[in-house]
């Protein structure tokens, strides 16, 4: 059947967005491998869902799928885009909305540039809740990768972060050490391995290996993580502008059980329909 989507990405984070609100199909991880597909489908870092909400207090529910078929807790450059579309496909007419997740409800903001606020929540550091398997909570842990130790951050934003400071990204081995530290055996859920560069107390680099993805453009929830593991080492204020390789976020936290809030563009590629058999 004809399947219609919506290319969107948040700072080069490229997602193929469907509404299965409007229109009826049963999504099978294989449609969803097809779709992200970059030579044979149309290409992106996830496929996110909207579907009608499962609980009479939030507006929609949301679902993030990564490139290889699985199903996510959460991806903050998506949530923007979904604000974005669920507005521009008058799906809503509202600015503040509610949205169930797979790893909780989260608030989203439409401002009138456009860019859209998102509450994330408040960071989970309980390692039993990331999960990451450590003896107790403390602000950094050291990871042991082949011969190597590394001194890590390890923050939940409703889906698994490990930071490791790094003095350039641009030379942060992240192509090695990326998909090692994803399927590490400390992290029982895999990770989302992310390399901050601290420029000053307002301004980080970042790059993310993404759980599922490889390495993508920007990552919200990473950007998010960074800055937490930032402020709890002392070396970030509470605003912080997170440049990724795709364009900039700005990540806000108080500290303690204050929520973190995340800005950025969610921007609209094209519109278009894909032939995805509803059968083998």
């Amino acid at each position: 059947m004809l399947l219609r989507f919506t290319k969107m990405h948040g700072c080069g984070n490229d997602f193929v967005v469907l509404d299965l609100i409007s229109q009826r199909f049963i999504l099978k991880e294989r449609h969803i491998r097809k779709l992200a597909d970059r030579h044979f489908g149309i290409g992106c870092d996830q496929v996110l869902v909207v579907e009608a909400p499962g609980r009479p207090d939030v507006d929609f529910r949301y679902r993030i799928f990564n490139a290889d078929g699985g199903e996510v807790e959460q991806c903050g450059n998506g949530a923007r885009c979904f604000a974005r579309f669920v507005r521009d496909n008058r799906l809503t007419g509202k600015d503040v909305l509610r949205v169930e997740t797979k790893g909780g409800v989260i608030e989203l903001q439409i401002a009138r540039n456009k860019s859209v606020r998102v509450n994330m929540g408040t960071p989970v550091l309980n390692p039993n809740e990331i999960p990451f398997r450590a003896a107790a909570q403390a602000v950094t842990y050291a990871l042991r990768v082949d011969a190597q130790t590394f001194d890590i951050g390890a923050v939940s934003m409703g889906n698994p972060h490990a930071v490791l400071l790094v003095d350039d990204v641009h030379t942060a081995p992240v192509a090695l050490l990326g998909p090692k530290i994803e399927t590490h055996a400390d992290f029982p859920q895999r990770v989302n391995a992310g390399f901050m560069q601290v420029v000053s107390q307002q301004e980080i680099n970042l790059r993310v290996f993404e759980r599922g993805a490889g390495e993508t453009l920007a990552c919200g929830t990473g950007a998010c993580a960074a800055m937490v593991a930032g402020v709890r080492l002392g070396l970030l204020d509470t605003r912080v502008d997170v440049e990724t390789r795709g364009g900039l976020l700005t990540i806000e936290w108080a500290g303690g059980d204050a929520s973190v809030l995340m800005t950025g563009p969610a921007t609209t590629v094209f519109e278009g329909d894909i032939d995805v058999p509803a059968q083998d």
